[in-house]
């Protein structure tokens, strides 16, 4: 049951590399070959390897982007749900609401604001 809910929720977080460039593609207005320039340079790799999964699993491991596959829950060495966001918005230099409100409601109490 708890592998069914997994891929019926969505994947907790993380996204993969079309994801990546697709919310370039919302965010920034990029065309489809400069997102994807974008992120490929911003990783490390071509172009080419964004679709090749091999190659993309040893990047998601190395910026902590976490795996796309469910077992990855049982795997506590990997980043899963807001940290994975938090690796894609830091490493990618974007915007994620998520991530900013996140920010805002863990960032500590200025002293004398109750």
């Amino acid at each position: 049951m708890h592998n069914a809910h997994a891929q019926a929720a969505g994947m907790g977080g993380i996204r993969a590399a079309g994801d990546l460039v697709a919310r370039l593609q919302m965010t920034r207005g990029m065309r489809l070959h400069e997102a994807k320039q974008y992120v490929a340079g911003k990783l490390g790799v071509t172009p080419f390897d964004l679709s090749d999964p091999v190659v993309m699993t040893d990047v998601r491991n190395e910026h902590g982007f976490g795996r796309i596959h469910s077992y990855a829950i049982s795997q506590p060495q990997q980043a899963n749900m807001i940290e994975a966001k938090v690796n894609i918005a830091r490493v990618l230099d974007l915007p994620i609401n998520c991530v900013e409100r996140f920010r805002e409601r863990t960032a500590p109490v200025a002293s004398g604001a109750h």
